[in-house]
Order: structure tokens, then sequence, then C-alpha cells
């Protein structure tokens, strides 16, 4: 693992599922590989999701994306964080990207189909948009990408452009690998019926009011046969055991579920402890968030600095890219013209 690319959506308030299947992912390899390891704010591909996309919000989801990634730990003097748009390079890539992508390979993505069947007009954004992110991560030539497993066929199609990239112009790119990170919970929802998701709106944004949190925990659904609280319930059906483990000690939980089985405590006592703890783990988050609302400029200077180191890399890359495809150069063409 050389250099690492991944890209964050701006497409609302960051969860908790982002941050522990995500990001503590992303700050423990920007302490391993320093500025190597980029993470880009991806608000091009925002605009993809027009359910999701309001031009009047962007920059603000953008601008909070960064903030909430910076105050979870992810410290923008030792890796790289900018934002895409920042980088051109991104979008002159993906063009050329597009040129050699076949629309069958585009027409089989699993995520384009699912998404394209919820909207009455299917921009060709949505069509494009794993092209786009294979620029993102090609242009740094970045050799691993830290994924969900939802984004396995992306990666593959980054993979498969690569290698005709290489084919049809010379070794340019290496194929990059996927990180499944094994201790990567995969958080649930607040419904107990599926992933915690922005799109199906069941989460706890990580700087949620804490009022709102406590709501949220609160209607947690218990194990349905636990009536009363004299019943005995099983912690296995009851949606706020599956959330303790990430916010209590090992010892507490294995008590309070042995409590739950033998009806010793009452769900809604078990669900004071979790949002208790939750704020307890959350709270140098929130402290470090007010902070950087109180000097935006720390996050604006990061995302540019990181623009910059970013771009010095993207640049020599489409100078390459522009060489192999055969563009006219004119710097080349006044050098023949004076000999």
């Amino acid at each position: 693992m050389k250099r690492v690319l991944s890209g964050i959506q701006p497409t609302g308030e960051i969860h908790i599922g982002n941050w522990l299947g995500a990001i503590v992912n992303y700050v423990e390899l920007g302490r391993k590989l320093g500025r190597e390891a980029l993470y880009c704010i991806v608000d091009y591909h925002a605009m993809t999701n027009p359910l999701a996309y309001e031009k009047e919000l962007l920059a603000q989801r953008t601008f909070e994306a960064a903030l909430v990634n910076i105050a979870a730990g992810l410290d923008p003097e030792k890796v790289t964080l900018f934002v895409q748009s920042h980088v051109p390079e991104h979008t002159e890539l993906s063009w050329v990207f597009t040129n050699i992508t076949p629309v069958g390979d585009l027409q089989r993505m699993t995520q384009y189909k699912d998404k394209a069947a919820k909207l009455e007009s299917v921009g060709a954004g949505l069509l494009m948009y794993p092209v786009l992110q294979a620029a993102d991560i090609l242009i740094y030539k970045a050799d691993t990408v830290p994924v969900g497993e939802d984004q396995i066929q992306h990666l593959e199609l980054s993979r498969e452009i690569a290698r005709r990239f290489n084919t049809l112009f010379g070794e340019t790119f290496p194929e990059p690998t996927a990180y499944l990170n094994p201790d990567a919970p995969r958080v649930p929802g607040i419904d107990g019926k599926a992933k915690m998701s922005k799109s199906t709106g069941n989460t706890i944004g990580l700087l949620e009011d804490p009022r709102s949190v406590w709501e949220k925990i609160r209607l947690l659904p218990d194990d349905p046969a636990r009536i009363r609280l004299a019943d005995p319930g099983d912690p296995e059906r009851s949606v706020v055991f599956k959330f303790l483990p990430y916010f209590a000690p090992k010892e507490m939980v294995e008590v309070l579920k042995e409590e739950h089985r033998r009806a010793g405590i009452g769900t809604l006592a078990i669900k004071q402890i979790l949002f208790d703890q939750y704020m307890k783990a959350t709270r140098p988050i929130r402290e470090r968030a007010e902070w950087l609302r109180q000097n935006p400029e720390y996050v604006l200077d990061g995302l540019e600095d990181g623009a910059r180191r970013a771009r010095q890399i993207a640049q020599a890359t489409m100078q390459e890219v522009r060489e192999k495809i055969g563009l006219l150069r004119l710097e080349a063409k006044r050098q023949r013209d004076r000999v």
C-alpha cells in the first residue's frame, strides 16, 4: 500500500455509520501513510443524484463534510484532504476514460440500475458516475481504495479502465485494489431493518442535536415479544443491543444482555445507558466541531492546501496522459519551430 484515495459524498449529514464504517479507517490509514492518504470531498458526484442535489446547499454541505471529517480525526496537516472540483484534472481525465469505456459496461452497474429505476428522467451523469470515480482514483495513481462492499463493482470497472488505457496507450496506471477493513462495522439503521443510510433516512447524525439523538434512541425497536417490563427479552432481537457494543465497554454490554434476558432491567433504562455512552464517545468530536465552526478558516485553509498538493500530482499525470493519447502540445511545437 503506497497511496490511498477515497471519496466522501457531501449529500447530507454525516452519520455514525459513516464514522464507524469509514472515517475511523481513514484516520488510521492517514497515520500510516501521511500525505499519501488522499481524501476527496466529491462534490461533482453529488450532482448525479437529482433527489439529493440542491445547488443552494452544495457548498455548505461540502464544507460540513470536511469539517466533520476533521473533527472526527482526519488531520489536514498530515493527510491530503481536498474538494474534487478544486482539481479540474479529475474531469479532464474522466473525459479521456469516457471515450474508452463501453456503454454496456456502465449499464450493467447495479447501482446505476437501482438509482435509475427511481427516476423519471435519468441524467447521463448517473450513467457516467463510475468513469469519474475511476478518474478520481487513477489521476493519483492510487494503488489502494478503501470502499464498502457496495462499491466493489465500481472499483472493478476502474481496474478495467486502467487495463484498457494501458493496453491502448502504454503502461500508465496501476490497477487499484479494494481495501475492505474486516473490522469496519456494518452499522444498522435505527429502524433495525437495513444498513444505516442517508437515502433511507434511518440515521443518527454524528453531530445531531442531543435531544434529537435521544428521541431516536428512545424509539429504537425492542424485542417484539417483550411486552411488559416483567417479560424476559432476547437481546438479539432488540435494536438497542445492535448499537450498544459500538459505544459501551464489553463487560457492561454482557451484564446488560443478561439483565435483559431475565427481565432485570427495562429497555428504556438500557436506552438511557446507550445515549449516555454515545454522548461520552462523541463528545471530543462535538467539541472539536464547535471549535472548527468558530474557526472556519482552518477548514478552508486545509482544503486549499490539500488541493494544491493534490493538483501537483494530478497535473503530472495529465501531462503524461495528454502525451500518450496524442494531443498537440504547443510548447513541443514551438521547440521544433525554433530548431
